[in-house]
This record gives structure tokens, C-alpha cells and sequence, in this order.
């Protein structure tokens, strides 16, 4: 199973909010997710994200999508991520 981190839409029609979800990527859009790791406001451009979550689903493999790792690069998360790869060669 290929697991993704990617955007789930939520939110009413002109009023966008997404859910930061891991979820196989071979479901659809808005389908069920495994875990929700965050939130992202694109109208007030907020982003809350689980770091721990979001970390632990990078070490376990999973593959953001694009949008996905511009929002945890700005959080600073795929910095941590990278680090801590590089600690344990």
C-alpha cells in the first residue's frame, strides 16, 4: 500500500478549507484517510499541522504531494525530517 500526505477539501463552495491527511493513494479525493495530520486555511493562509504525526508518517515512508511538502517546508517539518535521516547514517 502506497500512502500519500495529501489535501482533502472541505468547506462550503468559494470558502475552500483542506484536512492534511495520510491516506492510500488510491483512494479518491475526499475519501476516507488514515489520519488527519493537519489543517490548511488557503483564504487566510493558516496552517496548523501535527508535527509529531506528520513525522512519523514521513519516517514510515509516505509520499506528500507537491502542495503538501510546500506547507511542511514552510512549517519547517521536512528540515526536521531531513536532520534526523541524516543523524542515523
Amino acid at each position: 500500500m502506497a500512502v500519500k500526505l495529501r489535501l482533502t477539501r472541505m468547506g462550503a463552495k468559494k470558502r475552500p478549507t483542506y484536512r492534511i491527511v495520510a491516506t492510500d493513494s488510491r483512494r479518491p479525493r475526499d475519501g476516507q484517510y488514515l489520519e488527519l495530520i493537519g489543517t490548511y486555511f488557503p483564504l487566510e493562509e493558516e496552517v496548523k499541522i501535527n508535527e509529531e504525526v506528520a513525522l512519523k508518517w514521513l519516517n514510515n515512508g509516505a509520499i506528500p504531494t507537491d502542495t503538501v511538502r510546500n506547507l511542511l517546508s514552510k512549517e519547517g517539518i521536512i528540515k526536521k525530517f531531513t536532520d534526523s535521516k541524516k543523524k542515523g547514517n
